[in-house]
């Protein structure tokens, strides 16, 4: 027994990494590249469903706003698992939005778009935008501790 749970526990300390171009065509292979990824962890369905789609709604904003919808620019997503917390890293090579840009809005208010960034928020416990010398990097954290 103390076997099968050791190759478990070293059966989560891994990384995958997906790269794609900007066209939304890649959104439903790539939703189903993490889903296969996540199945891996003690995670609920619901807590899978909404990293699913926090991943997608980060790429989708990456094509609208980094890519201006262009389809054949480059998007990276490395997925690894950790002791204590699974990471992912979306990365894009376009335009550079502020971080102060990137609030959201008002839950209350009823119109289209800006919802995306509390759902990417609530989806992981830990979210961080790093503007590199060329596009951006988001870095979206899950802990495990309360999933085991």
């Amino acid at each position: 027994m103390l076997r099968a749970m050791r190759s478990a526990a070293a059966g989560l300390m891994k990384k995958k990494k997906v790269e794609f171009s900007s066209h939304t065509g890649n959104l439903a292979p790539m939703r189903r590249f993490v889903r296969q990824f996540l199945d891996a962890y003690p995670f609920s369905e619901r807590e899978r469903m909404l990293m699913v789609l926090g991943i997608d709604e980060a790429c989708t904003n990456v094509i609208r706003h980094a890519y201006h919808l262009r389809d054949d620019q480059l998007i990276s997503l490395s997925l690894e698992g950790l002791r204590d917390c699974i990471r992912m890293r979306l990365r894009d090579y376009g335009k550079q939005t502020s971080t102060h840009d990137m609030r959201g809005r008002s839950h209350e208010l009823i119109k289209p778009g800006g919802l995306g960034l509390h759902l990417i928020r609530n989806a992981f416990d830990k979210v961080d935008y790093i503007l590199k010398v060329r596009g951006t990097e988001l870095v979206m954290t899950k802990n495990l501790e309360n999933n085991a």
